[in-house]
């Protein structure tokens, strides 16, 4: 019910509330239950990229187009049914569909992630990431160009009261959000940002950069259709042919849940990434940063 209530499927007379809103007699509630999800996740044989893997976690670079874990709409073909095929032990804190699940990145958004083999480093992992020791840098090709080289967003976060599939930054209350960003390259038409997460929200790095007027290249949810036209012709017919957000999780670095050791990891942009990148630069001349 929790879960149903922050994904905007219980209304109190016409509108989402939190979890802990109290009711008043006369309220009229409705709640729009989800189609039942499968219990459990079945092994598939998926090709997953290892870039490190011991007793206690594996580190992979996942591919965009791939759906973390198995929900309505994705009974299968996602990164768990693949785990479930290439790891024999993973935790089992996230439950029989998600497990070793630390955390995600959304299908469209290729690069790293770790996931736990076992319940003690799981909870680990999990209160780095709680403590924001945990470092997660990625690199996104935004729309425009920032004013400033570098800053922060840091703003409430939660569902946009127009669409409930989709979130917003301007909200009047809600989670906080801080997103901290640089630019590494200025372009005709669009900017390649380097930005670092001190959060974790579901769409946080599109949200925040589509708020400003600059959503990320692909990403048709937050409005990016609408500014194709300002980029040159070559990257333009390349990013007309786009099926992913232009957003990769670069590099991540933990401390190992059993040694201890700061480990740092880091993953090469994804060729259909490269390609715009190097269709932008072809079409402008160099503003680096």
């Amino acid at each position: 019910m929790r879960k149903w209530i922050d994904d905007g499927r219980v209304l109190v007379s016409g509108r989402s509330r939190k979890a802990s809103f109290i009711v008043e007699p006369g309220d009229v509630v409705i709640v729009d239950v989800p189609p039942p999800q499968p219990a459990v996740a079945a092994p598939e044989d998926i090709p997953l990229k290892i870039v490190f893997e011991d007793g206690d976690l594996c580190v992979l670079d996942k591919p965009a187009g791939i759906v973390v874990h198995p929900a309505h709409g994705h009974a299968g073909g996602t990164l768990v049914n693949a785990l479930l095929f290439h790891i024999k032990d993973l935790s089992s804190v996230g439950g029989e569909l998600k497990p070793g699940i630390v955390h995600r990145l959304d299908k469209g958004t290729s690069g790293l992630m770790v996931v736990s083999k076992n319940d003690r480093s799981h909870l680990d992992l999990q209160r780095q990431f709680a403590g924001r020791t945990v470092e997660k840098t990625y690199l996104a090709l935004v729309y425009g160009a920032p004013r400033a080289d570098e800053g922060t967003f840091d703003t409430p976060y939660g569902r946009n009261p127009g669409d409930r599939k989709k979130f917003s930054s301007k909200v009047r209350e809600g989670k906080r959000a801080v997103t901290s960003w640089r630019v590494r390259e200025r372009r005709a038409g669009a900017s390649l940002v380097e930005v670092r997460l001190l959060t974790g929200r579901t769409h946080q790095v599109r949200v925040h950069f589509a708020d400003q007027g600059m959503p990320l290249l692909g990403d048709l949810m937050y409005g990016a259709a609408r500014r194709i036209r300002g980029l040159p012709a070559p990257a333009r017919a390349l990013v007309e042919t786009l099926d992913r957000v232009m957003l990769h999780a670069a590099s991540l670095s933990f401390d190992h849940p059993a040694t201890r050791e700061r480990l740092t990891f880091t993953s090469p942009v994804p060729p259909e990434m490269q390609a715009v990148i190097n269709a932008l630069r072809a079409g402008s001349e160099p503003k680096r940063i």
